[in-house]
């Protein structure tokens, strides 16, 4: 699952389910017009300059870089798809040298056909796609349950039964209580609506358009339903000025949305697009499938991650992404719903073999249904001298105690990735409240935090957004680790991973900061990650200078 973080929806998830409704308004962190604000490219300013927690990008351009020959470098964007005519990707976006735009042939012979920008590993030959898919427990689940449901130990053959059968009642338990959950959610959460609506509607036959404290007294409920929602409407003008009514039913409006594609599609047994695909999803030596539609259907989240790493620099409009040299390469393989781990390794493989250097993997998820094929990808990766940057995940929870995939360590060995980073994300308020409330965190797994709390960057059709999770953190770090490796491309993977962890600042190692997924829980900043340090360009440059001077 690709991490797009919507924080209301998180504030409100986070607390039980079950609670009166006037509760659920009380806690929207929706942010009324005195709250502070980080500045809009927060993320690549510098903390002794200009007193914030980006990464010096600025900085280092124009005292470490400013006269220095740089090589281009393919990263690659393994996300929901890129929106690759956008103002400030169009001139960045990598091109395949070897193929022909829409001739329908293979020309380069690389078994993808007309694969300009990239590929589409969650589509068709017929050129439709896969939006929405379930979560990989929802997939477990519904695979396993033919064979395991009201099956009992004494009736299991062999360690890999008592393996899978273990798992299924893992799976059916997580499933059963996210759908519980979820089902709730939208429920109470379209009862809001459905109150706002009752109430204005009711007022506007009396001539009454504005919905205030004073107006709503002039509505008289004829039901309970009625009374209801007079009630959570007064309790919600209360709380909340009658200016920041639509912005907080648009939150509504958000976290309606974000429930009925969980109830529908995430969490539906019933529901699974693969078809859409055709390939044999058995098989997963399988390479060649999908279409050349790398933007696809809902491009937000992989256009915004490009837009961090390589959004035009000094063109003037938008924004500036972190690296000045660089073609990015998009390969959708990540629905609104968990990735497959057949197409993630296979996006991994497509990125190398056509040149990428870099990948950026904005996703994740709790289980794995394949992870050898996964693990071979990654090390076929290691082989050829690439980087993969992680998302750490937006859970608020500690992954050294519950994994997240895909990780850096391999299955059945003591072994890990040493070309694989996991990151953390950073937000910009200097305080307790530095590390990101959603954040993941872990002391062996997280490598780095990095910027991720309102990243202003690229979106579909021309616009720039705000965003945040460890998704806009990651490609923060993937774009460093390009610089790196522009400016100083004999540099390997594990070099790069080296510098930027030996060059992070742990100017707040020993802070006491809120540990994310809790209230106001404190602990050190040094025990969220192995380094307990934020990313930071200049320094790393600084480090990679000196690296090459004493190697040449």
């Amino acid at each position: 699952m690709y991490y797009l973080f919507n924080f209301n929806v998180y504030n409100l998830t986070m607390k039980k389910i079950l609670v009166p409704l006037a509760l659920l308004i009380s806690t929207l962190s929706f942010s009324q017009g005195t709250a502070a604000k980080a500045p809009q490219n927060w993320f690549n300013l510098d903390p002794t300059n200009d007193k914030i927690n980006g990464v010096s990008t600025e900085r280092t351009y124009k005292e470490l870089l400013k006269d220095k020959r740089s090589t281009t470098i393919i990263v690659g964007v393994l996300d929901s798809g890129v929106d690759y005519t956008h103002e400030d990707l169009k001139d960045v976006m990598w091109t395949n040298p070897g193929e022909i735009p829409g001739n329908g042939i293979d020309d380069d012979k690389n078994g993808y056909i007309d694969d300009i920008h990239g590929w589409n590993f969650i589509g068709g030959k017929d050129g439709k796609n896969v939006e929405k898919d379930n979560l990989e427990s929802v997939r477990i689940y519904r695979a396993y349950k033919p064979k395991y449901e009201g099956k009992t130990e004494k009736d299991l053959n062999g360690k890999q039964e008592k393996k899978e059968f273990e798992l299924y009642n893992t799976v059916k338990a997580d499933y059963e209580k996210q759908k519980q959950e979820n089902e709730s959610s939208l429920n109470q959460y379209k009862f809001i609506l459905e109150a706002r609506d009752l109430v204005t509607s009711n007022l506007k036959e009396q001539g009454i358009e504005k919905l205030n404290l004073i107006t709503i007294k002039k509505f008289e409920p004829k039901d309970q339903k009625g009374k209801q929602a007079k009630f959570y409407m007064t309790n919600m003008l209360t709380n909340y000025s009658e200016a920041d009514l639509p912005g907080i039913m648009e939150e509504i409006s958000g976290a309606v949305e974000h429930f009925e594609s969980m109830v529908n599609f995430s969490l539906n047994t019933d529901f699974d697009p693969r078809s859409i695909v055709g390939d044999d999803y058995n098989n997963s030596s399988e390479h060649i499938y999908g279409n050349a539609d790398c933007k696809g259907p809902f491009s937000f989240h992989g256009t915004h991650v490009a837009g961090i790493i390589a959004a035009t620099r000094g063109n003037g409009i938008g924004i500036d992404g972190v690296a000045n040299d660089v073609k990015i390469m998009a390969v959708r393989c990540v629905p609104n719903g968990d990735e497959r781990d057949k197409d993630i390794a296979n996006a991994i493989r497509y990125a190398v073999d056509n040149g990428a250097k870099i990948l950026n993997m904005s996703f994740g998820k709790k289980y794995s249904w394949d992870k050898k094929v996964v693990d071979d990808a990654v090390k076929y990766a290691q082989s050829k001298g690439v980087l993969l940057i992680h998302a750490a995940g937006n859970d608020g929870k500690d992954i050294d105690e519950e994994i997240h995939f895909p990780c850096k360590k391999f299955e059945n060995s003591k072994k890990s990735a040493t070309n694989f980073m996991d990151i953390g994300a950073l937000s910009w308020q200097d305080n307790e409240k530095i590390a990101a409330p959603f954040s993941n965190y872990g002391k062996k797994t997280v490598d780095i935090f990095s910027p991720g709390v309102d990243i202003y960057s690229t979106a579909p059709e021309g616009k720039y957004k705000d965003a945040s999770g460890t998704s806009m953190a990651t490609p923060v770090v993937a774009g460093v680790a390009a610089v790196l490796k522009s400016y100083y491309p004999e540099l390997t993977p594990e070099q790069i991973k080296k510098i930027l962890v030996k060059s992070s600042r742990a100017n707040y190692k020993e802070s006491k900061v809120i540990r994310p997924g809790t209230k106001d829980q404190l602990v050190e900043f040094e025990e969220l990650s192995k380094t307990g340090a934020i990313v930071n360009l200049y320094e790393a440059v600084k480090m990679a200078q000196s690296m090459v001077k004493v190697k040449g």
